[in-house]
């Protein structure tokens, strides 16, 4: 999956407007036109699609985090250069404000098991002995369950494409 999908998984969730999530963008300190958010929501087969960039969507997580939770004393941390599921699972984690038995229960709304175990292991250092690659059929599962949560009144089998 590429950030483009994971972007319009978040947006849909959410049920961000444009001005919205440029607000999003803002709150991290970043400033996109609406043009650059569209191209970044366009289905991978539209002509006016635009790859959305490791540092872009990081930057929109962080922005996420600061909407959610509130800016934090200090200096802001720096956009990733490179994401990865792990990276992006941390950031929705810290955004939402969830504990592992509440990641559970969303995973558990999309007929998803996981132990706590198992869990954990993506929340570790990459060089940990237990550490594991999240891969996008959890992140994907995740993203479901948070859906179901946040959008009660939606068919749970209309995911954005």
């Amino acid at each position: 999956m590429n950030n483009n999908h994971w972007l319009r998984r978040i947006r849909y969730i959410l049920d961000l407007s444009d001005s919205q999530m440029i607000e999003v963008f803002a709150q991290a300190n970043h400033t996109v036109t609406r043009t650059e958010v569209s191209a970044w929501l366009k289905k991978d087969d539209d002509a006016d699609f635009v790859l959305c960039p490791d540092p872009l969507f990081a930057t929109f997580l962080n922005g996420l985090i600061i909407a959610k939770r509130g800016k934090k004393d200090g200096p802001q941390p720096e956009p990733e250069q490179r994401l990865n599921n792990n990276i992006i699972f941390m950031k929705l984690k810290i955004a939402f404000n969830l504990q592992a038995d509440a990641i559970l229960a969303i995973l558990a709304l999309a007929d998803f098991r996981l132990s706590k175990h198992e869990l954990s292991a993506f929340f570790r250092r990459p060089d940990h002995n237990h550490y594991r690659k999240c891969q996008d059929q959890i992140l994907r599962n995740f993203l479901k369950g948070l859906q179901l949560q946040h959008r009660k009144e939606m068919d749970p089998d209309e995911l954005p494409e």
